[in-house]
């Protein structure tokens, strides 16, 4: 079993499940994840791109895996789960589970081009270590 799985079976809930996505949060206030405006515009042309409802929301995970011990997963879904941390970014909806949540505390996602493409980014504080094309991380 890795760090993650453990942490999932003795992780306490911390938010009671949200039908509803919160409204967007105010500046200053802790939430897990953090899109930049150029972020929601990709998120949703992604989602138009790929014939996925709107109202399907993006869900922001760390999976055990990746050369740096974890990974970041961006999936999209159509119903939060109990415990999520359900919330507005623009009109996008992010779902992040509690155990997640720990590993992503205080990032922003950006959309960048580069000279070896284009993606998402993630800006993690609690990042130690990356892999070089930073789709993993260790901390």
């Amino acid at each position: 079993m890795d760090q993650l799985e453990a942490e999932a079976q003795n992780a306490a809930p911390e938010v009671s499940p949200a039908a509803e996505p919160a409204a967007a949060p105010e500046a200053g206030e802790e939430v897990p994840v953090r899109l930049t405006p150029k972020a929601v515009t990709m998120v949703k042309l992604t989602r138009e791109q790929e014939g996925i409802d709107a109202s399907f929301g993006l869900r922001v995970a760390v999976r055990g895996g990746g050369c740096s011990g974890f990974e970041y997963a961006l999936d999209f879904e159509n119903e939060s789960r109990a415990n999520d941390f359900v919330y507005l970014q623009g009109d996008v909806q992010l779902m992040v589970d509690p155990v997640s949540a720990r590993y992503l505390q205080g990032t922003e996602i950006d959309y960048v081009l580069g000279s070896t493409g284009a993606g998402f980014k993630f800006n993690n504080p609690q990042a130690v270590g990356s892999c070089g094309c930073g789709s993993s991380f260790s901390v």
